[in-house]
């Protein structure tokens, strides 16, 4: 899997991008070590049982009957033989995952996956999603963005507004609402900075489409190549004010936020947490079930048994999660309870106490051959012997997510503050790295672990 950019310390320099960038897609496979892979977006994690069904058959009659879910809520399928690609995207663009073959790879588009399912928040954010994926794949400028450009949609939880977007909308609730009804106007951000633009609801789609191309004006004219706003160099920085002349030339009317909250203020009691797995209970007596993979992999027969239990008893959708887990929403209160007990049955996690829950891992060996080792047998072990980490390695402050890599690309790696397993020549090195500590400069939390050496 190619890398996702960690995070870098304050002082380092962009990259000079000279080339585009190689990411996957559905029709731009990856060569690995297990074979080739494909990466289906799928615009805020959403797509029907009959979709889901068919990246099921996708995976068994092409690759190694896996799915794969990633950070960024979409789907991959690896092993796949050389020339099959035709063939997938056949299948693809039967089952509707194929809307445009020129916006394919650009449609990174997160969203809230619990909106209007709890009954505490209203589910725009969904609804933009599906106008702004429609605006990118009806912008022919819009295919020059790269394939890692992520647009995150929060619902006024703060769920996924911390997870690095480039273009980022923060729903805020009208006057006098309780947090359930229609979003009265959004927060627009881009990259890192802390202001904001605040633009009515409505026009959240077309303003992040605008702030999208006012990024690939700012890159043509630095001539850095750059793939996201926060590797445009100095002097050459996209900001809310530059931004706000955007919106204008596109009839979107802005107001100037400094300081703008990260996550917009309710009255409604706490939020479900996003990432963890259960039973939310939802408006007219439904609800939905949560789940999470075990390091992000389900068997053909897993994803097939979630897609009938949406068709059957659900709305007849799913919507993956950032989290890589799946939401079903839409079930009847006396059906949930055992369906939830049917997933977890089949090996999905159902349970927020579990040692699985907040754990994840790099493809590792073999199907990276830029590994030293296979780490999520590693972490499987580690989790047999009741750990989540290696050996006798501190674990972190409870609650954070831990991830193990194989080499320090980290691909697919959390955002914010977490703990890092890297393998490295000697055994595994594990650090707490925060947003503002670059993972290869934290101080380790150990050293080095009695394990063997990873395999070179």
């Amino acid at each position: 899997m190619p890398p996702s950019p960690s995070p870098r310390p304050q002082a380092a320099a962009p990259p000079l991008r000279d080339r585009g960038d190689a990411c996957p897609g559905a029709l731009r496979l990856h060569p690995a070590a297990d074979g080739h892979l494909a990466r289906i977006r799928l615009p805020a994690g959403d797509l029907t049982a009959r979709q889901a069904v068919a990246l099921a058959d996708a995976a068994e009659l092409l690759g190694d009957g896996h799915l794969s879910l990633t950070s960024r809520g979409n789907a991959e399928i690896r092993g796949l033989a050389e020339g099959c690609g035709g063939r997938l995207a056949a299948l693809l663009d039967e089952a509707g995952l194929l809307p445009s073959a020129a916006h394919e790879r650009i449609r990174n588009i997160l969203a809230s996956p619990l909106a209007g399912l709890d009954r505490r928040t209203p589910s725009d954010v969904r609804r933009w999603a599906r106008e702004l994926d429609a605006l990118l794949c009806a912008s022919a400028s819009a295919t020059a963005l790269s394939g890692r450009f992520l647009f995150v949609l929060d619902d006024g939880r703060g769920d996924v507004a911390a997870l690095g977007g480039d273009v980022s909308l923060l729903a805020e609730p009208g006057p006098g609402e309780d947090g359930t009804g229609p979003v009265g106007s959004a927060l627009l951000r881009v990259g890192d900075d802390p202001a904001a633009l605040r633009i009515a609801g409505p026009d959240a789609p077309r303003a992040a489409l605008a702030a999208a191309e006012a990024f690939l004006t700012a890159a043509a004219a630095s001539g850095s190549g750059a793939w996201r706003v926060r590797e445009l160099p100095d002097g050459h920085g996209l900001r809310a004010p530059d931004v706000a002349g955007a919106l204008r030339s596109a009839g979107i009317e802005a107001a100037y936020v400094a300081g703008a909250p990260a996550s917009a203020t309710r009255t409604s009691p706490p939020y479900p947490d996003s990432a963890a797995p259960g039973i939310v209970e939802g408006p007219d007596g439904d609800r939905a079930l949560s789940v999470l993979a075990p390091l992000g992999r389900l068997s053909a027969a897993q994803w097939r048994l979630a897609a009938t239990i949406a068709a059957d008893d659900g709305s007849g959708a799913l919507r993956l999660t950032p989290w890589r887990g799946i939401v079903l929403p839409g079930l009847p209160a006396a059906a949930a309870p055992g369906r939830l007990a049917e997933l977890g049955a089949a090996g999905l996690i159902t349970d927020p106490a579990s040692p699985w829950h907040r754990l994840g891992a790099c493809t590792g060996r073999p199907g990276c051959a830029k590994s030293r080792t296979d780490v999520r047998a590693d972490a499987t072990a580690a989790v047999a012997a009741g750990t989540v980490v290696p050996g006798d390695a501190p674990a972190g402050p409870p609650g954070l997510p831990v991830y193990w890599s194989g080499c320090e690309r980290r691909c697919g790696h959390p955002h914010g503050t977490w703990v890092d397993v890297l393998a490295t020549t000697a055994g595994y090195r594990v650090a707490l790295v925060s947003p503002d500590t670059a993972p290869d400069t934290a101080p380790p939390a150990t050293r080095t672990t009695a394990a063997p050496p990873p395999a070179p």
